[in-house]
């Protein structure tokens, strides 16, 4: 750790190659469910209809879990590659670099599930009141409109700040073993999930595994945290926002599967 915090620069090492062959097969595994039909049986609405809840949500992270390395790996993939770089020296590397991931995927995942049981738990509301489940379609330009405004808030910048420069971050926080590593991965997953929730809560408006949607947001994401002119993107991103939350309050459905048939 001394030549890292010596020459930070120096511990950007290659991006691991589990890292990368999961967000390979992540994006062929959402472009073969839109291509055959399957991503609107992943729709998270559609998997909490008739089966019972516990296999519902195991269904949702199945396909969450494809959803984060698919959009969230590659925006964090500056730190993962000065982790892999400073973890070489380290006994049990591969043990090393697994927690590290599994601390970053437990924040995301917790996260995953808190979403899902609220939704359901909004949704049998909704579907038991005729007068809330007429107004349902509300709900996707509520959630656009407050990502929107998200990205002009004070703890999306600050948790931006945090990914936008990982080698203070890794100066800070980094210790050996397979504790440390834990605790890197998770809390550099907070400061993630800390400035990526609410861009992430979109997917559930418009619906889990819609391609474009995925494409759009990761491109977003990426940029935000690793692009050059990062931190100038983000207004322009809630502006947009803000826009398409105005266009699916006026025209329900434009912006992809109505969400809210349950």
């Amino acid at each position: 750790m001394t030549a890292i915090a010596s020459h930070p620069s120096r511990a950007r090492g290659r991006t691991p190659r589990p890292v990368t062959v999961a967000i390979a097969v992540a994006w062929m595994l959402a472009i073969a469910a839109q291509w055959t039909g399957a991503a609107t049986r992943l729709h998270h609405g559609a998997m909490s209809g008739s089966a019972p809840l516990w296999a519902s949500l195991l269904l949702f992270l199945a396909a969450w879990q494809v959803m984060l390395a698919a959009m969230m790996l590659p925006s964090s993939l500056p730190l993962m590659r000065m982790f892999e770089a400073a973890s070489r020296k380290q006994p049990r590397t591969a043990t090393v670099r697994v927690a590290f991931l599994a601390g970053y995927a437990a924040v995301w995942t917790l996260f995953g599930t808190v979403a899902f049981l609220a939704d359901v738990a909004l949704y049998r509301t909704i579907n038991a009141d005729e007068w809330l489940a007429a107004r349902a379609w509300l709900i996707a330009p509520i959630v656009l409109a407050a990502a929107g405004a998200f990205q002009f808030s004070s703890l999306k910048e600050r948790c931006l700040q945090k990914c936008r420069h990982p080698a203070p971050y890794m100066l800070a926080h980094y210790r050996r073993g397979i504790r440390g590593a834990l605790r890197l991965g998770s809390g550099h997953g907070l400061f993630c999930l800390g400035c990526c929730w609410a861009l992430m809560l979109v997917m559930f408006a418009t619906g889990v595994a819609m391609l474009w949607w995925m494409a759009v947001l990761t491109a977003s994401m990426v940029y935000e945290k690793t692009g050059r002119h990062g931190d100038a993107l983000s207004p322009f991103v809630g502006i947009a926002l803000l826009g398409l939350a105005v266009l699916s309050f006026m025209h329900p459905g434009v912006l992809g599967t109505p969400h809210g048939h349950h």
